[in-house]
């Protein structure tokens, strides 16, 4: 259980797990009061990522029971600490993965709080007065004004809620490799879900060549049609991989399945790049000659910091990028988590937080 602390007298509505079965129900419990620092947010909807599914059965044994899951949060703020200056009361803002850094590090000073050793996220997480932070499914959250982002008015807050983690997983290494220092690079994006169809539509934005890699003959109409990639590879299928030998400049691989990097590595391009954001459980295949005779990186990437996270929602303000969306109300939370592990989304869960539903 969370530390009790004497300012946490905040009654506040959510929906939680309470053991490794992973079963949400309705939950309430005290949040910290609005101090200096902070912003109270009126929750409006949190998306489900499959880093939720992960913490509320334990598989990675870290969980803090009970745990409030989501760190894809859209709202609208209701209160201001004193020491707040750059919000207001009525703004838009969203919430991503962190909620507290150590302000001092060398990561810290540079705008890279997220690779902190300090770091604590939004849920699951050790806030700065010693209790486990509890995430988005609930109708409340307090959060610190440095951890907060700003929504452009013209995206909608439903659709714009995976941005604060699919948005941001992607955004990141594609800024990272020069994607947006010039245009025309031929660019490959394993994998067609959550994080793959927002790094389809960044890639495009950016005036890249985008060839969508994937086992599921069935989505290239969705990946060309719908989302405008320019070519479609079948993993599995060996004269399609064979043909696109030595074609692409750079690979986003955002699949979560345990898979080989070798065949993927010959897809690139002598001194083309693969980027891991996917979080396979077993440890990822990596044979050596793709990398030796093709002079090929690979490499990792995860959220971002708040600075990036900001650019990255302007930039998707300015192109008006959101993410493709299922809405569901609280008492299918449980549901949609069964059918996020089979992949039977598409292409991310939105929990509609204000809405009024019966109870779980």
């Amino acid at each position: 259980m969370a530390q009790t602390t004497p300012n946490h007298t905040m009654t506040v509505s959510g929906w939680a797990a309470h053991d490794s079965s992973g079963k949400i129900t309705p939950f309430t419990f005290n949040r910290r009061q609005n101090g200096p620092t902070d912003v109270t947010i009126k929750v409006l909807f949190c998306g489900i990522c499959h880093t939720d599914i992960h913490h509320v059965k334990n598989d990675w044994g870290i969980t803090m029971y009970p745990v409030v899951p989501g760190h894809e949060i859209t709202g609208i703020i209701t209160k201001v600490g004193s020491e707040v200056s750059n919000f207001k009361i009525g703004d838009k803002v969203g919430v991503g993965c962190l909620a507290a850094t150590c302000l001092k590090c060398e990561f810290c000073k540079d705008s890279q709080e997220n690779y902190c050793d300090q770091v604590q996220f939004t849920y699951n997480g050790i806030f700065w007065d010693g209790s486990i932070t509890y995430g988005g499914y609930s109708n409340i959250l307090v959060a610190d004004h440095r951890y907060v982002v700003r929504i452009p008015e013209n995206l909608a807050m439903d659709k714009a809620a995976p941005l604060l983690c699919a948005g941001i997983t992607v955004y990141c290494p594609m800024k990272d490799n020069k994607l947006f220092e010039s245009k025309g690079k031929r660019v490959g994006i394993i994998g067609l879900g959550g994080l793959g169809h927002v790094a389809v539509k960044f890639a495009k934005a950016l005036g890249h060549h985008v060839t969508v890699i994937s086992t599921s003959p069935s989505k290239e109409k969705e990946a060309k049609d719908h989302l405008g990639a320019d070519d479609f590879i079948i993993s599995t299928n060996p004269k399609h991989m064979q043909s696109s030998k030595r074609t692409l400049d750079f690979i986003l691989d955002t699949v979560a399945a345990n898979h080989s990097l070798g065949s993927y590595l010959e897809l690139l391009k002598v001194n083309g790049t693969l980027v891991v954001v996917g979080a396979p459980e077993k440890p990822m295949e990596l044979p050596s000659f793709p990398l030796i005779f093709g002079k090929r990186s690979v490499k990792g990437s995860m959220t971002g910091s708040m600075k990036e996270t900001q650019e990255m929602i302007d930039f998707c303000g300015k192109h008006n990028i959101l993410c493709d969306v299922e809405m569901v109300k609280t008492n299918e939370i449980n549901e949609a988590l069964d059918r996020l592990a089979k992949n039977d989304v598409k292409y991310r869960f939105v929990i509609d937080i204000a809405a009024e539903s019966p109870k779980i």
